[in-house]
């Protein structure tokens, strides 16, 4: 390839794409379960695709890992265990872990061929792996929620591809019936939910989901991800309990003993301010 070759991702239902400017094909290996390519790209650093769908770039990934990390473990009162479904490239992890008061947290990812490509294509993200804390395994996380312990874990974060293939049960009542049975009487779950903008009908399904398995209180979050369909994404966070999701530790997000490229204490307050288009939407 040279570097006037484009990658293209075509968001069929979006009516839109987004493109990189490709320098070379860096490796390409088929799972068991999806196809997964890496590029190199001229200004956005390596690409991960799965299924020919845009994962993650060295350019833009922190807004996406950040927001599904930081905003639920500071809006819990004291997230000691961590559970993330999905996750494979392994950067929600580390910023996971950036949190002293987190004991153990476990990624269970159906897809080991999608971390040993991370590893090689995109080591900062997975540097905190062999964290003491960490447990990272190769499985189902639909059987891994199904058979966890009940009432054991804080937080559970769903970091997984669009609602299609390996990722689709993670997106309906029975799933999150489990989720909640796992989770302490304070729990949350959080979970990616696609555009605002063009995928709403998405996000009302997963909170009506949610609702009928039993979660009580809902906060949708948007974020940019240049990368993803139309650059605008969110992260969907439910309670167990009755806790009031617009309400965090604001005073130890503040003061965050470690450095972000995106969220802060002052972004997860604008993110709670939800957007005209999103309110009438989603009815709050």
């Amino acid at each position: 390839m040279t570097q006037s070759t484009w990658l293209h991702e075509n968001f069929e239902h979006t009516g839109s794409a987004f493109g990189l400017r490709i320098v070379r094909k860096l490796d390409e290996v088929q799972s068991p379960f999806q196809k997964i390519e890496m590029y190199e790209s001229s200004d956005w650093g390596n690409v991960m695709l799965i299924d020919g769908a845009m994962m993650v770039t060295t350019r833009d990934n922190f807004f996406y890992h950040e927001m599904m990390a930081h905003a639920p473990l500071f809006t819990h009162p004291a997230p000691k265990n961590v559970v993330i479904i999905g996750g494979g490239d392994c950067g929600t992890l580390r910023e996971v872990l950036r949190h002293t008061s987190v004991q153990t947290a476990v990624q269970c990812d159906i897809d080991e061929q999608v971390t040993r490509m991370a590893e090689k294509y995109f080591p900062e993200l997975c540097e905190s792996n062999n964290d003491p804390r960490a447990t990272v395994m190769f499985d189902d996380g639909i059987a891994y929620m199904a058979n966890a312990a009940p009432e054991s874990i804080d937080v559970i974060i769903v970091d997984s591809t669009d609602p299609v293939g390996p990722a689709e049960g993670l997106f309906n009542r029975a799933f999150y019936e489990n989720c909640l049975k796992a989770l302490r009487p304070d729990g949350l779950l959080v979970q990616q939910s696609e555009s605002p903008l063009a995928l709403m009908h998405l996000i009302l399904d997963m909170r009506n989901a949610m609702r009928d398995a039993g979660f009580k209180d809902f906060r949708v979050l948007p974020f940019p991800q240049p990368c993803y369909p139309t650059g605008w994404w969110s992260c969907l966070i439910a309670s167990k309990g009755s806790r009031d999701l617009a309400s965090f530790r604001k005073a130890d997000a503040a003061a965050k003993p470690f450095e972000t490229n995106y969220y802060t204490a002052d972004v997860h307050q604008g993110a709670l301010s939800m957007p005209p288009i999103m309110s009438k939407a989603l009815g709050d």
